[in-house]
């Protein structure tokens, strides 16, 4: 069976929230992947941040490690994102393999648990918010794992992007 390269035509991409339509979504309601052939590359950068609540006794635990049955919990949370960001185009359905150029996750102990930060960056045709994000959420979903013999009612809240930068809309910052 022959593959017809000829592209279908489908809406512009939401460029920012205000704009009403939905990106992944054409004008009949059927859901496709952007198509980010003609954007031009630029350096992107997104930045995501979330935390994980557990009780000053699962954070103890989990920043010795001392109780952990499965090792240096913050290292390989931050393993964990790291190894997320760079699958998110296998998770998230629509969004496109990106050649990441630079992934940081911080894990800092806060008096609610844990606060994880990841940057992610690229030189693409498309940004890199959801690489931080997923990077954000495998980073505190992998301490709750660790942490789950002290405590199974903790919570990963807040999960959120802080920062874009790059492409046609530029800078975005959450206030």
């Amino acid at each position: 069976m022959a593959v017809s390269k000829a592209k279908k035509a489908r809406p512009a991409a939401a460029a920012e929230p205000s704009n009403k339509s939905l990106s992944h979504v054409d004008a009949d309601g059927k859901v496709l992947m952007v198509d980010v052939t003609d954007k031009r590359e630029s350096a992107r950068l997104a930045v995501a941040r979330g935390l994980l609540r557990c009780s000053a006794q699962t954070r103890e635990a989990l920043l010795s490690s001392s109780t952990s049955k499965k090792g240096e919990a913050l290292v390989t949370a931050k393993v964990a994102g790291i190894l997320a960001a760079k699958q998110t185009g296998t998770l998230i359905p629509l969004c496109h393999p990106v050649a990441l150029s630079d992934i940081v996750v911080d894990i800092s102990a806060v008096a609610a648990g844990f606060a994880i930060e990841a940057r992610v960056a690229c030189v693409g045709r498309t940004g890199v918010e959801m690489e931080a994000l997923v990077a954000v959420s495998v980073c505190g979903l992998t301490l709750y794992d660790m942490g789950k013999a002290l405590e199974r009612d903790m919570v990963l809240s807040e999960v959120r992007l802080v920062e874009k930068r790059g492409g046609k809309s530029g800078v975005w910052l959450r206030s």
